[in-house]
């Protein structure tokens, strides 16, 4: 991380904070995940298809990451490209189109979240423990706060293994 403090007056701004910690994280998975042709947000999207107990509709997928319907066609469009995701008619419920990994998808996913956690596992190094869990049970709180309707209802259908987002 950069070792330049913010300006005083800046010190104390949650939104300064924030976005400069999301900025320099962003950018170090960006580098990480790129040899294995992905964004965060790709990942992200792998990962939730992955974890779900029930094969997940794209619909299901972009209510429960929060992203819209136009942009998580984009990502899977993107990932169905890369070989990683399949979309197709689902074993249960031949009206449903659900979307899946690939055998190479859960490859790429398996390396890919090394990576990841190499990279939280780093950025996060300058705090304890129990820093890192109070972090993120607090930045947790606030996501599950904010969780619109949709999200909640599509969480409470489809859970992935046993926590949201």
């Amino acid at each position: 991380m950069n070792d330049v403090p913010p300006p005083d007056v800046m010190s104390r701004r949650l939104g300064y904070l924030l976005k400069h910690a999301y900025a320099t994280l962003a950018a170090e998975l960006g580098e990480a995940l790129a040899p294995f042709r992905l964004i965060p947000r790709e990942l992200g999207v792998m990962t939730v298809i992955d974890a779900a107990l029930e094969q997940p509709s794209q619909l299901e997928i972009a209510a429960l990451l929060g992203v819209d319907r136009t942009t998580m066609v984009g990502i899977v469009d993107a990932l169905e490209d890369k070989g990683y995701v399949e979309r197709r008619r689902s074993d249960q419920d031949r009206r449903r189109n659900v979307v899946t990994l690939t055998p190479a998808g859960q490859q790429c996913l398996a390396e890919a979240e090394q990576a990841r956690e190499r990279v939280e596992h780093d950025f996060l190094a300058p705090l304890d423990e129990p820093a890192v869990e109070a972090l993120t049970d607090a930045l947790r709180t606030l996501r599950l706060s904010r969780t619109d309707a949709a999200a909640a209802a599509a969480i409470g259908r489809m859970t992935c293994g046993g926590h949201p987002g």
